[in-house]
């Protein structure tokens, strides 16, 4: 092949790059639940030579020589991460909260026995359901009553079903999730049967750092999975948390060599500045995330919407949920929304059906990116008028657009990090960012 077809291919490789980054970092208003963005200091120290090595096994343990660095790193971060959570120990080598979830299932059950969970369309993680790692270990699930309009666990039926089914576990947590789960009240009855109780706390764990959800372990719950990159700002991967020496010890044999080979190195010291951050403004982030939300279901609903959890205040999470049934579905609205530049997912709501997929009731909103790039309340009122105008109002995406690409150029900043000149760190300290 020419080299000159070599280069042509480079350049629209990097083009592509070029684009997507200025189009989600600089002209985008970003609300998808899952998500955020890294500060520039985390970003400083992700980009190191560790991405480029191996370190099978456990700290001072490993089948690798050249580790003794990354021994010290792993060993203080997870000291650090389990901290924030009041916790004994931390597993920070899962590199996804699936593989979390996956290791804590094989650790807690074995094929045949059964797990109460969520449903699909009641929030819970496909990896929770028979389609995902749970049915994969053949871990048969036995759906949780809900409280339909308000994503809410239903406490009494939940109990009831828990003591006539005994499963051997139960899973608590979700990826659309608007109001706190009754860990307290699960735990008990799981107690009374034996089960352990799980909770996946991938969407709030920046929440509950910040002192702003319920500690699932101070409730009750005998492991947190989890991920480390949504309304916590870490870098993507996964973690486990537990006070149980039994659970940590055991998970951590499944960690390696079940799940994980080498758990992608350069995620550690990124995991440390972002647990560094959540220590110093956690508490502050955590607080301003909610009051952005609730001012945003607020004003949506003041525009017809209709808005999950009405009766109780909308959200008590990062989360907004809209049933846009009357404005022609999930997924048409998500992809409107995109086209002016604000970008949401389409989501089931407990109403859908299987044929109901690919275009279902809901739209699934979060504030903690737009809230770290310093967003507070008042500018709510504006996000929430675009939507409208795109939703209801139905005008042409190309013209919102341009007044979100406006909109977007008074924040650039990260908030909620350290102050630091990070260019002299980057030097300092050989990152690769600089070479």
């Amino acid at each position: 092949m020419k080299e000159g077809m070599h280069e042509a291919e480079l350049r629209e490789i990097l083009d592509l790059v070029k684009r997507h980054n200025m189009w989600r970092r600089s002209e985008c208003i970003n609300l998808i639940a899952s998500e955020n963005v890294t500060s520039p200091l985390l970003d400083v120290v992700y980009l190191s030579d560790a991405m480029h090595r191996y370190a099978e096994g456990l700290p001072f343990k490993r089948f690798y020589q050249g580790t003794r660095y990354v021994d010290e790193l792993e060993v203080k971060v997870s000291k650090i991460f389990a901290e924030l959570f009041n916790a004994k120990h931390s597993d920070v080598r899962p590199v996804s909260g699936t593989i979390a979830n996956a290791t804590i299932f094989a650790c807690l059950t074995k094929s045949g026995d059964e797990a109460a969970v969520l449903p699909l369309p009641g929030g819970a993680h496909v990896s929770h359901s028979k389609y995902g790692i749970l049915g994969r270990l053949g871990i048969k699930p036995v759906e949780l009553p809900i409280i339909p309009e308000d994503m809410m666990v239903d406490v009494d039926a939940s109990v009831k079903l828990i003591r006539e089914r005994s499963p051997n576990m139960i899973v608590l947590g979700a990826s659309v999730v608007i109001f706190p789960h009754p860990v307290r009240e699960i735990s008990e009855a799981a107690q009374e049967v034996g089960a352990r109780l799980v909770y996946d706390a991938a969407h709030v764990l920046g929440l509950i750092a910040g002192r702003a959800y319920p500690n699932p372990l101070e409730d009750g719950a005998d492991v947190i999975t989890t991920s480390t990159h949504k309304t916590f700002p870490g870098p993507q991967g996964g973690a486990i948390i537990t006070n149980s020496d039994e659970i940590y010890e055991k998970a951590s044999r499944i960690v390696f060599p079940v799940f994980v080979s080498n758990h992608h190195l350069h995620r550690l010291a990124a995991l440390g500045v972002a647990s560094l951050e959540m220590r110093m403004f956690g508490q502050e982030y955590a607080g301003q995330i909610l009051r952005n939300s609730r001012r945003l279901a607020e004003e949506l609903h003041a525009r017809g919407f209709k808005v999950l959890g009405e009766r109780w205040g909308f959200t008590r999470t990062h989360q907004v949920l809209l049933d846009v049934r009357g404005d022609g579905g999930g997924a048409k609205c998500a992809k409107a929304l995109e086209e002016a530049n604000i970008i949401v997912n389409k989501n089931i709501l407990p109403w859908d059906g299987p044929s109901d997929i690919e275009n279902p009731s809901g739209i699934r909103i979060g504030v903690q990116e737009v809230t770290r790039i310093g967003m507070k309340e008042d500018d709510m009122v504006e996000v929430a008028e675009l939507i409208y105008r795109v939703v209801k109002k139905r005008e042409d995406p190309s013209e919102v657009r341009r007044r979100v690409i406006e909109f977007r150029k008074n924040f650039t900043k990260i908030h909620y990090t350290f102050d630091v000149d990070v260019r002299r760190i980057a030097e300092e300290i050989g990152s690769l960012i600089l070479r």
